[in-house]
C-alpha cells in the first residue's frame, strides 16, 4: 500500500472530491415555494399597512381633521409601529395569511401596542377611541385574511374538482 490509501477505501481516499448545485426538480419546486412564501409574505404586510392607513384616514376624515400626509402620518404612526412589533412577535412571515397567529398579531400590534405607543407619544386616546379602534383594526386586519383564505380555499377546490374530472 503506497501513501494516502487506507485499509478498505482504495482509491477513495486521494479523490478530490467536486461539488456543483445540480438543478432538479425538487431543488426547483424548493426555490419556488421559498419566493411563494417570501413573496405573500411581503403583500400580506403591504396589505396590512395599508389597512392602518386606511384606519387612520378614515378616522381622520370622519372627525374632520384634515387629510393632509403629515396629519395622516401623525395619525397612522404608533398604529404602524404596532403593527410592526405585533407581526414581528407573531412571526407572521411563516404563515401571513394565517388568522391565528398572523392575522391576530397584526391586530393585537395594531391595536394594543399602538394604543400604548400613542399615549407614549403623548397623544389622546379616550375609551370609546380605544373601542372603536380595536374593532375597526380587527375587521380591516383579520378580515382580509378571512376573505383570502376562504377564497384560497375555494380556488384550490374548483380547480381540484376540475382535475379529478
Amino acid at each position: 500500500m503506497g501513501f494516502g490509501h487506507a485499509v478498505g477505501y482504495g482509491n477513495r481516499m486521494r479523490r478530490r472530491i467536486v461539488t456543483t448545485a445540480v438543478a432538479t426538480p425538487a431543488a426547483a419546486t424548493t426555490v419556488a415555494a421559498t419566493t411563494a412564501v417570501a413573496t405573500t409574505g411581503i403583500l400580506a404586510a403591504a396589505v396590512d399597512v395599508c389597512c392602518v392607513l386606511a384606519f387612520a384616514i378614515i378616522g381622520r376624515h370622519a372627525h374632520h381633521h384634515g387629510d393632509t400626509v403629515s396629519g395622516i402620518w401623525h395619525t397612522a404612526w404608533p398604529f404602524l409601529a404596532g403593527l410592526a412589533v405585533g407581526l414581528a412577535v407573531a412571526r407572521y412571515w411563516r404563515r401571513p395569511l394565517a388568522i391565528g397567529t398572523a392575522g391576530i398579531g397584526a391586530w393585537l400590534g395594531a391595536a394594543g401596542a399602538g394604543m400604548v405607543i400613542r399615549v407614549l407619544a403623548g397623544q389622546g386616546t379616550a375609551a370609546a377611541f380605544i373601542a372603536v379602534a380595536a374593532v375597526f383594526l380587527a375587521l380591516l386586519l383579520i378580515g382580509w385574511r378571512f376573505v383570502a383564505m376562504t377564497g384560497n380555499h375555494l380556488w384550490r377546490r374548483s380547480h381540484t374538482s376540475r382535475q379529478r374530472g
